[in-house]
C-alpha cells in the first residue's frame, strides 16, 4: 500500500521575509522585495534582484556561526530551523533523518572573495554538508543539481523515499544565493530585465534574479500520526518530465512542463478541474511565459484554475524556486488566499490571463519549476483531510 506523504514542518528565507510569518505577511500586503543590490560586490549594477535583506555577517551573528560558512549554506540553516521546530523533531532524532538539497550555485560567493585560490566551500555538496553539520549531522545528505527545478526535484526524490519505503521522514528543499558568476551569466544570456519582472505581460522583457532557501519536512500520514504531529498538508502529486528541448529554451507546445503536471494530477487521483490554483514558474521571459501557457493550456483547457507568478515578490531564486514557491503555496492553502500576479498590466494572446488574487478556499494547488534542458517539475499540494 502506498502511504500518504504528508507535510508536517516548513522553513522559507527570501527576498519578502525571514521565516513564514514575514512571508505571509508580504504575500498578503502584495509587498515585493525587489530592489537594487546591495551585499553581492558585482561591477553589473543597475538590475533588480530578489535579495535576502541580511548579511553573511548579521546571519552568521544570528545563528552563532564563526568561520567562514557560503550565504546558500546560512540560508539553508535559517530555514532547516524554522522546519525541524514545526514538525517537533527533536535534535536526538536528527541521525535518523535524511537531508536533501538541490543548489546549483554553491558556495561561489565565497570562491569569488577567494580566487584564484581555491576554496573547499565552493562544491555544491559541501554547502549542504555545512548546513547538516550545523545540526549535528543528519542520517545522510545529498544534494541535486537540476538548474532551476533543483529544489522541487529535490523533494520528488524525498517523496519516493517516502512511497518505497525506504524512510519514513525526510527534509527536502533548496538553497541558492546570488554570487557574480550567477548574477553574469544570466546576464550573459540576455534574459535579465532592467525593470521589475513582469510575468505573462505583453512588455515582459525578462527576469529578475532572486535568493534564498526553503526546506519541508515529509512523512508518512502515519508517521505523523504517532508523533503526534498535526499534517500542515497533503503532498498527493507530482511529476517530472525532461523534453529536452534545447539547453536554455523551453518548447512552443511545452511538451515537459505539460507531462509533469499531467504526471502530478494523475497521481493525486484528481482531475484538471479540481485544481484550484497554479503556482506558475512564470520567469518574465518571452519564451518560458509562452510556452508554460500553451502547457496550461492543454492540461486545462477551457477551465483554467488561478494562475500567478511569485516571483516579483522574490526574483527568480533558481535552484531555490521550487521549494520557496511551494512554501508560499502551503501558506495559501493554509490562510485561503491566492497571491496575487503583481506587475501585470497587458494581456498577451501567447500567455494565460494570471490572476489578481484575493481571498479563495483552496483545497488543491500546483506548483511549478522549471529548469534548463527542459527539466520540469510540477508538485501538487493538497489540504489535509
Amino acid at each position: 500500500m502506498i502511504p500518504d506523504i504528508v507535510i508536517t514542518g516548513a522553513g522559507v528565507i527570501s527576498a519578502i521575509g525571514v521565516g513564514k510569518a514575514e512571508t505571509l505577511e508580504a504575500l498578503c500586503a502584495s509587498r515585493s522585495g525587489v530592489g537594487s543590490l546591495k551585499y553581492l560586490q558585482s561591477a553589473l549594477t543597475g538590475l533588480p534582484v530578489g535579495e535576502v535583506k541580511l548579511s553573511n555577517g548579521q546571519m552568521r551573528e544570528m545563528l552563532s556561526v564563526s568561520g567562514p560558512a557560503s550565504r546558500t549554506s546560512l540560508m539553508s540553516i535559517i530555514s532547516l530551523r524554522e522546519a525541524l521546530e514545526q514538525a517537533g523533531i527533536p535534535a536526538e532524532d536528527f541521525r535518523k533523518i535524511p537531508l536533501i538539497s538541490g543548489t546549483t550555485v554553491g558556495g561561489m560567493d565565497l570562491t569569488e572573495k577567494s580566487f584564484p585560490d581555491y576554496s573547499p566551500l565552493h562544491d555544491c555538496g559541501a554547502s549542504t554538508d555545512a548546513a547538516a553539520d550545523y545540526f549535528g549531522g543528519f542520517k545522510w545528505a545529498t544534494t541535486l543539481s537540476t538548474a532551476c527545478s533543483s529544489a522541487a526535484n529535490a523533494v520528488i526524490f524525498g517523496a519516493n523515499l517516502i512511497r518505497s519505503g525506504a524512510e519514513q521522514i525526510v527534509i527536502a528543499g533548496g538553497s541558492e544565493s546570488l554570487s557574480d558568476f550567477h548574477y553574469n551569466g544570466f546576464n550573459s544570456l540576455m534574459i535579465l530585465d532592467s525593470k521589475p519582472c513582469r510575468p505573462f505581460d505583453a512588455t515582459r522583457a525578462g527576469l529578475n534574479l532572486g535568493e534564498g532557501a526553503a526546506f519541508l519536512v515529509l512523512e508518512t500520514a502515519e508517521s505523523a500520526a504517532r508523533r503526534g504531529v498535526k499534517p500542515v498538508a497533503r503532498l498527493g502529486g507530482y511529476g517530472n518530465a525532461c523534453d529536452a528541448f534545447h539547453q536554455t529554451a523551453s518548447s512552443e507546445n511545452g511538451e515537459g512542463a505539460f507531462l509533469a503536471m499531467e504526471k502530478a494530477i494523475k497521481m493525486a487521483g484528481l482531475e484538471p478541474g479540481q485544481i484550484d490554483y497554479v503556482n506558475a514558474h512564470g520567469t518574465g521571459t518571452v519564451n518560458n511565459d509562452a510556452s508554460e501557457s500553451a502547457a496550461l493550456r492543454r492540461v486545462f483547457g477551457d477551465r483554467m484554475p488561478a494562475v500567478s507568478s511569485t516571483k516579483p515578490f522574490t526574483g527568480h531564486t533558481t535552484s531555490a524556486s521550487g521549494s520557496i514557491e511551494a512554501v508560499f503555496c502551503l501558506l495559501a492553502l493554509e490562510h485561503g488566499f491566492i497571491p496575487p500576479q503583481l506587475n501585470w498590466t497587458e494581456a498577451d494572446p501567447a500567455c494565460i490571463t494570471p490572476s489578481a488574487g484575493g481571498r479563495k478556499e483552496l483545497n488543491h494547488i500546483l506548483c511549478n519549476a522549471f529548469g534548463f534542458g527542459g527539466n520540469d517539475s510540477s508538485l501538487l499540494f493538497s489540504k489535509w483531510q
